[in-house]
Parts: C-alpha cells; structure tokens; sequence
C-alpha cells in the first residue's frame, strides 16, 4: 500500500517512515504543505498520515482542499493537539482517524490497517441483474440478453467494480488499486480512461451507463426503464 506521511518533524518522519515501511507500506514523505498537496495531485495514494501542524500550509487547510478533489481517500491526522476542539476540527474538515502525539506505533497501525479494510471496495453479489446485464462473479460470466461479453481480465474487474458500487461514484484510485490487487501493472490515468471507454462500447445494448463525474471518478447506472435486479 502506498502511503503519504506529511510531517514537519524530521527525527519523527524518519522514524515513523521506518516503521511504516517494515509494516509493509510504501512511504513518501512529504515535509510541508505545499509538498503534500502537490504529492497528492500526481501520485495515486491508498492512505495518507497527515501532521496538522505542517509549514507553509497547515494540515486542516491541505485535508479540506483534498476532501475536494478526493472524499474517499483514507486520512488519518497526527496533531499534538489533544483538545475536543483541535479533535472535532480535523474530523468536520474531513479527517477518518485522530491520533494525539506522542503515540504508539502499533496503535497507528492498527488503526491504518483499519481503514484500509472499509476503504476495500465490497465483493459483487455472486449474481446481479442490472438494467440488461447479467453478472455471474462465481462463473466469471457477464452477458447482454443472452450474449456473452468478451472481457479482458482487467475490463472484468473493472466492470466487477462497478457493479458492486454501482450507484455510488468509483474513484480511479479505487480502480488502480483492484488492480493492483489482482497483479496487474498500475495504470495511468489515461489507461483507466481507455479501458472505461472499450466498457462503454461493449456494455451498448445494456441499457447502462457509466457515467464520469467530473474530478471524481465514474459512476455506472441503470437506465430507469429497463429496470434492475
């Protein structure tokens, strides 16, 4: 997993970096604001450990301007505020865990680890109707009334994707991320872009949509009147 620590603190990010390491995660370190803003806006990130008291740009500031352009990404604020002020102000800004300095690693661990669990996408129900598209996940199967759908393996996870979130908006770090689970090379925003447009053509007469919502991700709908299972 790869994981973002912004920290002013340079003995502290050294340390935590490698710890956070030898527990498995890929670390960038960030030593101010500006920093970790412009990390996050090109590279593609599973989870980020955020230091409210950075330079140049305070943390509070950088979390509200992510939650942005990224409500889903996990974030967990580091602070040496322990007031129910600092706490509730981090969490309305958009923050998903509150560790107070100092801390203990495992603590921090497990609470990361936490997140990465329900920040995992839902497994799709074994078989779904929606619009005109049957879904078999135990059988590996998508057809169109009737007709089987000729899917790459990445063109099936991806569709796999959304319809378990179906109705729900599917980030492209989501989509890199499933990805990357099943072995495959990480892609770029464009790749992401071309294998949603190849879906599209190939879920035509599906009476489905996959919507692109714009600085979010992709949406995939159902046409109202065709109904849904």
């Amino acid at each position: 997993m790869d994981l973002l620590l912004a920290e002013d603190d340079a003995i502290l990010a050294d340390a935590l970096s490698a710890q956070l390491r030898r527990a498995g995660f890929n670390v960038e370190h960030a030593p101010n604001g500006p920093v970790a803003e412009y990390l996050l806006q090109r590279q593609g990130f599973d989870l980020v450990v955020l230091d409210l008291g950075l330079p140049m740009m305070d943390g509070l500031t950088l979390l509200k301007r992510l939650r942005n352009t990224n409500p889903t990404l996990p974030v967990v604020v580091l602070t040496a505020q322990d007031g129910l002020e600092s706490r509730v102000a981090g969490l309305n800004a958009g923050a998903d865990d509150y560790v107070t300095k100092p801390f203990d690693f495992p603590e921090l661990e497990a609470r990361l680890r936490a997140l990465l669990r329900r920040a995992q996408p839902a497994a799709a129900p074994a078989d779904v109707e929606i619009g005109r598209l049957s879904f078999a996940r135990e059988t590996h199967r998508a057809t169109v009334e009737g007709t089987a759908l000729d899917l790459s393996p990445r063109e099936w996870t991806l569709l796999e994707l959304l319809v378990s979130q179906r109705d729900r908006v599917v980030t492209k770090e989501q989509i890199a991320q499933v990805w990357s689970t099943d072995g495959g090379e990480l892609g770029s925003g464009n790749s992401t872009e071309v294998y949603i447009h190849r879906l599209r053509r190939k879920l035509e007469g599906a009476a489905l949509t996959i919507r692109t919502v714009r600085g979010l991700g992709y949406l995939l709908e159902a046409d109202p009147a065709a109904g849904t299972g």
